[in-house]
């Protein structure tokens, strides 16, 4: 019995254990993966690689010239005054025979009035210059003084210096001359073949639209992917978070019924412990109460002897020697035993732990149950890259492109013969440009070599008439200056006025026009071009816009929605539309919107409607938890209606107030073994001895077993008696509670599943849409975007104004600057020639 005893108490302890550690495991549970429906998705990122042609934007670089070129604008505006001939260019366009000739110099009166200066230049220095000749000839100019006068020396070095001064202009002229030339030398050749390049980047950006197009669409497998890697997890994560969610509950309960199978146990196990001790103590008292009676009878006697000496003190205590306690009085608590005989039939601890592995088993059920339908997802993303396969195919580009590179393509071959006239003629340019340069370079040579020679020739004199070589090689020098610019300067004139005519032309009739967009403005009005040059249909553009508003960026108020407009979905307003310019789309521009509604392909339920309903109509029972079988209820029942709190433990915590004798034996017996000490008796001393020992052999023989069964009594009646009166609402609120959490289990197992696949679906949908929006931002910014011909139209203003016709204009700006200098510096160095040769006369 005892050894039964013992194992119910260890298996109660066990049991006792596992509990802690499910309410450990409810206090700390394991960290899992968690779903919230408004936890945001992650970001796509996708590569950019489908827009790799594009036309690169050139810009205008500031130079240390600058100055220079705005001081030229400002002189041609100067020059030619007068607007864009949009009448004049109206005829030459429709009808050339109609322009008359008084038109076109009434526009070009400035270049006139330069051109009738340019020819009298032309005319005049060499004719003055074949006078000059003719009078040297004659001895007349450039000879001698023919008289000494005081103010020689001052009129000498204002000579010097004004030629000087001439001198140091027509070398800065020619500097930036050279400088200038040379740069329009660098910018043409690159200029020249950027045309071709750019119109050839043009089309081949047009032809990879449809290469541009598929690389969008072949970009859904970035979200596919995605959603391909969320699916491998779904189950599993759905299974740990019904886990995650549900084991507070599911634990507490467990941990319950732990404690209530634990109260079974134990409870048991101390109502034997209960009914044997009292059992025991009962037969005990009766053995003992006939030896203790013979006992106190003898001690007595003894005590009572008048040889014994002293005695009397202890007759009263012995007298009193009586047992305490009678256990027979206590309840019984065999009915209780009866009703508890043979439980428990059901083993809780494997119960408990079958249902606790149940539970840690649904993520793994959680895998089971849906793979399936994770298998069909995986089957529907296949079909939707089929559905968004139609974007591309469905796409209606080559009959809008087509005129568009049919255009490009006339542009490219009618461009060719102009641009190599125009670098032939460039050529011829330089190479004049350079040598008149050249020639002014050696006329500057001459002056600065006939100023050094003259003015030491002139230190070197000791007499005024007298001859020195050196001062009459320096006025040489200069006489050879003078030849060589009477020679040169009609050619000079005629380069300066060449190239003013055409740079002059290009800056205030192309590059004003096209800085302020009147030439834009002249193209979209009616009538200004004829039929065939009719931009507008030739390019296809919508009929209410025009080259203008295309080459724009249109940033008006946002109409009401309507179709074509990009729709802001996060503010809920249309966007703005923009142009060319700007990046608009192709299809806007070339009316790709009315034959192709690009936002209706782009919507996501058209591609996420099947996955949606895949999602939305799964179901799977995943919480079937069976926590408490119906014989482990019936054994918890049948403890609670057993009696176990019926029973009156007071009155054996009464009984046990009492001690097993009423008189302390080991008292009695020292007070008997001091009366032995006193005695004169020998006999009567030897006697005490004798009772003495015969009470500490019942004392340590009788009593103390039964005050050790006494104490074993104490703790169950302590047990019982704390677990009696809660017995039954512990029981009742354990089964309540079970049950409860086996009926809510699956429902909150349910209401968790359809949670997370909300959740997982609103996720999934967000990078649809991630990628539908990509999808149609690309499509209109970047694969099918008309901004290329803007930067197109852009760079060829940069080109042309900016690096060729600046330049152009500050080279004639300058040769023309040294060309008119020529004029003083042939008067000055004519002078100047007689002070380096000797006086005539000397006058005193």
């Amino acid at each position: 019995a005892d050894g039964a005893a013992g194992s119910l108490l260890a298996t109660a302890e066990a049991m006792r254990a596992a509990g802690l550690l499910l309410a450990w495991a409810l206090l700390h549970p394991a960290a899992t993966q968690q779903c919230h429906p408004a936890s945001p998705g992650g970001v796509l990122r996708f590569t950019d690689r489908h827009a790799e042609i594009r036309v690169p934007a050139l810009h205008r670089v500031p130079s240390s010239l600058d100055p220079l070129y705005g001081l030229v604008r400002r002189c041609l505006d100067l020059i030619q005054q007068n607007p864009l001939p949009t009448e004049l260019l109206r005829a030459a366009l429709n009808d050339p025979g109609s322009v008359r000739t008084s038109q076109v110099v009434q526009y070009e009166l400035g270049y006139v009035v330069c051109a009738a200066v340019a020819l009298l230049f032309t005319v005049a220095v060499p004719v003055v210059g074949m006078c000059f000749c003719y009078c040297r000839s004659r001895r007349r100019c450039g000879g001698r003084l023919r008289a000494h006068r005081r103010s020689l020396g001052c009129r000498r070095h204002c000579l010097l210096a004004c030629l000087s001064f001439t001198s140091l202009i027509i070398l800065i002229s020619v500097t930036c001359a050279f400088v200038t030339s040379q740069r329009v030398k660098a910018q043409m050749e690159p200029g020249l073949g950027a045309v071709p390049v750019t119109l050839r980047t043009l089309r081949q950006h047009l032809a990879n639209v449809p290469q541009g197009v598929q690389m969008v669409v072949d970009k859904f497998e970035v979200p596919r992917k995605q959603i391909i890697s969320d699916l491998g997890g779904l189950s599993r994560s759905v299974g740990l978070s019904i886990h995650a969610q549900l084991q507070a509950m599911t634990y507490a309960a467990l941990a319950d019924l732990q404690d209530r199978a634990g109260d079974l146990q134990t409870s048991l196990h101390h109502l034997q412990i209960l009914d044997r001790t009292a059992r025991a103590l009962a037969a005990a008292r009766a053995e003992l109460e006939p030896a203790l009676r013979e006992r106190r009878r003898r001690v007595v006697a003894l005590l009572d002897d008048p040889r014994c000496t002293s005695c009397a003190s202890v007759l009263g205590r012995a007298q009193s020697l009586e047992l305490g306690a009678d256990y027979g009085k206590v309840p019984s608590v065999e009915n209780v035993l009866k009703a508890l005989a043979g439980l428990p039939r059901s083993d809780f601890a494997e119960m408990i732990r079958q249902g606790n592995g149940t539970f840690n088993s649904i993520p793994e059920l959680a895998v089971e149950r849906m793979a399936q339908v994770i298998q069909d997802l995986r089957d529907e993303m296949a079909r939707t890259a089929e559905k968004v396969q139609s974007i591309a195919d469905g796409f209606p580009l080559p009959d809008y492109t087509r005129p568009v590179s049919e255009a490009l393509v006339k542009a490219e071959d009618r461009s060719q013969p102009y641009l190599r006239e125009v670098e032939r003629f460039e050529r011829y340019r330089w190479i004049a440009g350079t040598v008149l340069c050249s020639i002014i370079l050696l006329i500057l040579a001459c002056n600065v070599t006939g100023m050094a020679l003259g003015a030491y020739g002139l230190s070197k004199r000791e007499d005024p008439s007298d001859y020195e070589c050196r001062g009459e090689a320096g006025a040489k020098f200069l006489l050879v200056g003078v030849g060589l610019a009477f020679l040169f300067s009609w050619l000079l004139i005629l380069l300066v006025f060449a190239t003013f005519l055409v740079g002059g032309n290009i800056q205030t009739l192309v590059c004003r026009n096209w800085v302020n967009q009147e030439i834009y403005k002249f193209i979209d009005t009616p009538g200004n071009l004829p039929p065939s040059m009719n931009l507008t249909r030739q390019l296809n553009l919508r009929r209410d816009s025009n080259l203008s508003s295309v080459y724009r960026w249109v940033l008006e108020k946002p109409p009401p929605p309507q179709r074509g407009h990009i729709w802001d979905h996060a503010a809920n307003i249309p966007l703005p539309s923009r142009e060319c310019k700007s990046g608009a789309g192709l299809w806007e521009v070339l009316q790709l919107d009315r034959s192709y509604d690009l936002d209706e392909h782009l919507k996501t339920p058209k591609y996420t409607a099947d996955f949606q309903k895949r999602l939305g109509d799964f179901t799977a029972h995943l919480g079937d938890v069976r926590l408490l079988r119906s014989e482990g209820r019936q054994d918890l029942e049948t403890f609670a209606r057993s009696g176990v709190d019926e029973v009156d433990y007071g009155r054996f915590q009464e009984e046990m107030k009492n001690p097993v004798v009423q008189t302390s034996l080991p008292g009695l017996a020292r007070n008997l073994e001091g009366l032995q000490k006193m005695q004169r008796n020998s006999t009567v001393a030897g006697r005490l001895g004798a009772e003495a020992r015969a009470l500490w052999q019942m004392q340590n023989s009788t009593v103390q077993s039964q005050e050790a069964l006494v104490a074993k009594l104490g703790e169950s009646v302590q047990f019982l008696s704390r677990l009696a009166p809660h017995l039954k609402e512990r029981v009742k609120r354990t089964l309540d509670t079970t049950a409860s959490v086996e009926a809510r289990l699956p429902l909150q197992a349910q209401q968790i599943l359809r949670q997370e696949i909300g959740c997982f679906t609103r996720k999934e949908l967000r990078y649809f849409t991630q990628y539908l929006n990509w999808v149609g931002q690309t499509l209109r910014e970047d694969v099918a975007s008309c901004q290329p011909l803007a930067t197109a139209l852009d760079n060829g203003r940069v080109i042309l104004c900016d690096r060729i016709a600046d330049p152009w204009n500050a080279f004639w700006f300058s040769l023309g600057c040294c060309t008119f200098f020529l004029i003083p510096n042939i008067i000055f160095a004519v002078r100047l020639t007689k002070h380096f040769r000797p006086i005539r006369n000397r006058l005193m």
